[in-house]
């Protein structure tokens, strides 16, 4: 059975067991979460609108962290403009547990 579940303006498709990493949530390592799916795969598929109804993914939140750095340059030639950014973007990390629905 297997599920898709948004958040963070994105979609992931979710199995029970699952290690994902997310956009950050505000919530304490040890949490629980629920997400409402918006579709349901498996013998039967149930696809919501726009989210199946009595359905949801509940998941533990296992830690927070940062994302591999990014570099960001900006250059332009004959002027001696150089700019150079990292960025690391921080995640969530969740374990699914279940897909009650």
């Amino acid at each position: 059975m297997f599920a898709i579940i948004q958040t963070g303006g994105k979609q992931y498709r979710v199995e029970p067991g699952m290690r994902l990493k997310v956009e950050k949530l505000p919530l304490e390592p040890g949490s629980t979460l629920e997400f409402e799916p918006l579709l349901i795969g498996g013998e039967a598929v149930k696809v919501g609108a726009p989210t199946v109804s009595g359905a949801k993914v509940v998941a533990e939140v296992l830690g927070h962290g940062k994302g591999k750095k990014v570099l960001v340059m900006k250059f332009k030639a004959k002027v001696q403009y150089r700019r150079k950014k990292g960025h690391r973007q921080p995640y969530t990390e969740i374990l699914v547990k279940e897909i009650q629905g």
